[in-house]
């Protein structure tokens, strides 16, 4: 583990950078928070993340309809894969992951030590670093992140790995090579955000708990930043940015030309011509839609309430097909409260398929994509029929 005393205007900042699943690093928090007795101590969680560790039934709270309705299917799955990943990797040495911010915590208690959770909240770490990336980036995270996780490794590497950094900063690490928007939004946002809080702090002394893939960034933040305007900066890192969605405008368009082709092929080459184009339509993103649902082993009903939803929601900005798909699937396979607390131990493609929750949120993604890949098949032929 590695640690470092810093002066930073007038206050004494000792920087404790600890691997998430050591033994040793959860022992030398422990030393060092009871040897230095500190005004605060401070830990690289949020307050979602501290419950999160503190609750180990966290999923069990989970409210699948609002993912659902609200899109954030992508960002549960991401949410889930990098706590299972780190979980697995855990569970692989012994010891829990962010096992030595619930010890300073613990200690700190027990000191009557002041506590401070530095990090910005996950959620809106996701958010930001959803809205500012491209469709193109979105896609690479996916299955960046889908890679990471089931990719299988030897101890040996995975022990060298952890040797620097922690296993989860090494791999957004990865991503970052060739996403930079998540570098910036995972990595360094949250650096300086940490910073930040420490420098707020009035405390004299403060011992700062941070993952060892943090260390350099904190340190160098620590060291540009002032405590002036502080309020203005913490607030200017929790916004998430409103963006025009290029995606929002397409949607508008799609229904603007298809019934643009169905009026101007019903005057110029009349009836049948017309019934055709809308046979077509309903068959196509019918069909896609179905197929998405049903390579998410979807309920037979589901199957079909995604064809017959899709020919209509593909026409409608706001609705999609996914969500009719999901909200069938959640009717005829509601899931159990075994199927919340097996979401832990999600450590393969095919448990996604066996457990209600994932198999639900899989459905509403498979279909939507089902639905996109049959609107843009649709329209160009439709187009070339004149």
């Amino acid at each position: 583990m590695a640690n470092e005393t810093l002066e930073i205007d007038g206050k004494e900042v000792i920087l404790i950078g600890t691997i998430h699943i050591s033994k040793e690093s959860v022992d030398e928090v422990k030393e060092i928070i009871e040897k230095e007795k500190p005004d605060v101590v401070g830990v690289e969680l949020c307050e979602g993340r501290f419950q999160a560790l503190k609750n180990v039934k966290k999923w069990e709270d989970t409210n699948i309809l609002d993912i659902i309705k609200q899109g954030k299917i992508f960002l549960f799955l991401i949410n889930l894969l990098l706590a299972n990943y780190q979980k697995r990797l855990g569970d692989k040495f012994g010891v829990k992951p962010g096992s030595e911010f619930i010890e300073a915590i613990n200690v700190a208690k027990k000191e009557k030590i002041k506590i401070a959770l530095m990090d910005r909240d996950i959620q809106t770490t996701l958010k930001r670093a959803w809205h500012m990336m491209k469709l193109k980036e979105k896609l690479k995270l996916i299955f960046g992140v889908f890679l990471g996780f089931f990719e299988e490794e030897e101890e040996e590497d995975i022990i060298e790995k952890l040797q620097d950094k922690d296993i989860v900063n090494e791999l957004l690490n990865e991503l970052s090579k060739e996403i930079p928007s998540v570098k910036e939004t995972l990595i360094d946002e949250r650096d300086r955000y940490i910073a930040l809080k420490i420098l707020q702090s009035d405390a004299k002394k403060f011992v700062a708990v941070i993952g060892r893939g943090h260390m350099d960034g904190v340190k160098r933040a620590l060291k540009e930043l002032n405590k002036k305007g502080l309020k203005n900066e913490i607030k200017a890192l929790e916004v998430i940015p409103q963006k025009k969605n290029t995606l929002k405008y397409i949607g508008y368009l799609i229904p603007i030309l298809f019934f643009g082709i169905v009026i101007y092929g019903f005057f110029d080459k009349g009836l049948d011509f017309t019934l055709n184009v809308m046979f077509m339509w309903i068959l196509v993103t019918g069909t896609t839609a179905a197929i998405g649902a049903a390579i998410a082993f979807a309920h037979p009903v589901s199957i079909v309430v995604a064809f017959l939803a899709a020919p209509i929601t593909t026409l409608h900005p706001t609705l999609a097909s996914g969500w009719f798909a999901g909200l069938a699937e959640l009717k005829y396979r509601n899931p159990t409260m075994k199927d919340f607390e097996e979401l832990n131990n999600i450590n393969s493609l095919g448990d996604f398929w066996h457990n209600r929750v994932t198999r639900l949120i899989l459905v509403v993604a498979f279909t939507n994509i089902g639905g996109t890949i049959g609107t843009l098949y649709a329209l160009p032929y439709l187009i070339s029929l004149f």
